[in-house]
């Protein structure tokens, strides 16, 4: 009859050390980024902190899925190229204004009111007339409040 050996507590401790640093590792690498913010200033004043539409999920997604929009906040995608890209509101649930602005910060197109879609198909906006860098979502209104058109000038604010 063979006895079985109680298990060495140094090896146990070790063991139990190993699989904290694992976890610790894991939640470090795997660790949310952070939320980065542009504030887009209008011609007319008024200023828009946009989310930066930065990970494929969030340029996947955009606003979808979000109840609410707060007022004076956005997301702002931005493309590695001027291109003429569309977007569409599939799961979105608050209708929203688009603004789609070329490389030097002017205002090319806007959609006024784009409503939430929640089945296939969904109509897609844009594309622009002009190629586009940037595209601006923000709350529906927003455009036809602050006097937003084609060729409106905006300025990118980074903040630190």
């Amino acid at each position: 009859m063979v006895s079985a050996k109680p298990p060495n507590k140094k090896r146990l401790i070790f063991l139990m050390i190993m699989a904290g640093l694992l976890v610790t590792g894991a939640l470090l690498f795997n660790a949310p980024k952070q939320t980065h913010i542009i504030t887009i200033a209008f011609p007319s004043g008024a200023k828009l902190d946009a989310e930066v539409a930065d990970t494929p999920e969030k340029l996947l997604f955009g606003l979808a899925f979000r109840e609410y929009l707060p007022p004076k906040e956005g997301m702002v995608y931005i493309f590695n190229e001027s291109a003429p890209h569309r977007l569409w509101t599939k799961e979105f649930k608050i209708p929203v204004d688009i603004i789609w602005v070329d490389e030097g910060k002017t205002v090319v197109y806007v959609v006024q009111g784009a409503e939430p879609c929640f089945h296939s198909p969904c109509p897609w906006y844009g594309p622009p007339p002009e190629d586009a860098r940037y595209v601006i979502e923000t709350n529906a209104g927003f455009v036809k409040s602050q006097g937003v058109a084609p060729g409106s000038k905006l300025r990118f604010i980074l903040k630190t």
